[in-house]
């Protein structure tokens, strides 16, 4: 596989918080494993590491002596669970990207898959029956120091919808501790009570949010055209949009409609957010802004004008974050080489590498493929420095977010020029 149509970033600090239904609704969290099958799976992922990891030297790392460091643990694992969770710290021996396990009990599990299946060399194995989808809510949350806060928010889904905020610390689902998976099994169409605290030492509140079926190959692309929105700051029109992935074309054309004839057309400035979510795609996005290109008009005898190359002529700037990973590191790099604005966040992943997929009778392999050069250097390991850094802790940040609020400001003052 030599496409880059497939850089991922999936060391994921980001994860969506539904449950898997239908087809694909087994939990894998709940499995029980039987020894002989653990060793199965731990010496399949093993060998495939082995003969498929694009390095053909494993980094320098001597990965017989890794197997037979967590063999003899994985054979002692009860549950698919402890056994992914195993298999991980094998996988994180290995100093790469684009590098993981993940099992039904991940709802990275069903992202991939959509994602990966879209080319048909990028994932081998077969594919659940049907229409992946599953039940949630449309939130992303990260553990830290042994708490779930949501880090971001899908628009238009029920979190949205119900006021749940990045920054709150979720406390439990239905009384019982959250689970990315098991706390929305079986509740599609139905009312689950959130418990969250807004505030470090505020008191716990219950939202009340309808759990509804998510198909991730729609889903981001809905969120997207959702989260479009003109922010009004001391007299100027500041549009924005979320990106949250660009594996497919589908996704620059929806965002070519957004800025040249959607909401955010007429703003005076752009805001495009790439924090967190998925790479893939490619950087040909990065074609709208090139200031430096010949605009050309159409007319027709009827009077129509069309313009065949649209160009965002406007100030803009470019979010950017420590979960900014993959192909969008790539548009990044470029946004900020051509001086196309101000790229703003903090350093993005330097998770840069071409990504395969192994379908496995209990989860997915996520394997790197191929090493990936941009402009002669490499990313992987790296990332993009932004231009302005802005440092941003999201544990109860009640919905405030100073990266975006520093975007705003700066391209303010840049119509004010």
């Amino acid at each position: 596989m030599t496409s880059i149509a497939f850089l991922l970033g999936a060391c994921l600090l980001v994860a969506m918080s539904p449950a898997p239904t239908g087809a694909l609704a087994q939990s894998a969290s709940d499995t029980p494993v039987t020894s002989a099958h653990a060793l199965a799976t731990f010496d399949q992922v093993w060998t495939l590491v082995r003969d498929k990891f694009y390095d053909s030297h494993l980094k320098g790392v001597d990965w017989n002596a890794v197997g037979a460091k967590y063999r003899t643990e994985a054979g002692a694992t009860h549950s698919q669970e402890e056994l992914a969770a195993l298999i991980n710290r094998m996988l994180h021996e290995l100093p790469a990207s684009h590098l993981g396990y993940y099992t039904p009990a991940d709802t990275a599990y069903y992202d991939l898959i959509t994602i990966l299946s879209s080319h048909p060399r990028a994932l081998e194995g077969s594919l659940p029956a049907g229409v992946i989808s599953y039940p949630g809510i449309g939130i992303f949350t990260r553990s830290i120091e042994g708490k779930t806060f949501i880090t971001g928010v899908l628009d238009g889904f029920a979190a949205s919808r119900a006021g749940l905020l990045v920054g709150d610390e979720i406390i439990d689902v239905d009384g019982g501790p959250f689970a990315p998976v098991e706390s929305f099994r079986g509740k599609i169409g139905k009312e689950t009570s959130i418990g969250i605290r807004r505030t470090r030492d505020g008191p716990i509140q219950h939202v009340v949010v309808m759990v509804q079926k998510i198909v991730p190959r729609s889903a981001y692309l809905q969120a997207m055209a959702t989260s479009a929105r003109v922010i009004a700051s001391d007299g100027s029109s500041i549009g924005y949009v979320r990106v949250w992935t660009l594996y497919e074309k589908e996704y620059e054309a929806a965002l070519r409609v957004i800025f040249f004839r959607g909401v955010l057309s007429k703003a005076d400035a752009l805001v495009v957010d790439i924090r967190d979510g998925w790479g893939g795609g490619t950087p040909d996005v990065l074609q709208y802004f090139g200031h430096d290109m010949p605009l050309v008009r159409s007319m027709s005898r009827s009077l129509v004008r069309q313009v065949a190359n649209p160009r965002w002529r406007s100030p803009v700037a470019l979010l950017v974050n420590q979960g900014t990973r993959s192909m969008k590191e790539i548009i990044a790099y470029g946004f900020q080489k051509y001086g196309y604005g101000d790229l703003i966040g903090t350093r993005t992943a330097g998770a840069v590498l071409g990504a395969h997929g192994f379908l496995l009778d209990d989860g997915l392999l996520l394997l790197p493929a191929f090493d990936i050069e941009t402009d002669g250097q490499t990313l992987e390991g790296r990332g993009v420095t932004p231009t302005i850094e802005v440092p941003f802790d999201i544990r109860y940040a009640d919905g405030h977010d100073p990266q975006l609020d520093r975007a705003v400001a700066d391209l303010v003052e840049k119509l004010r020029q």
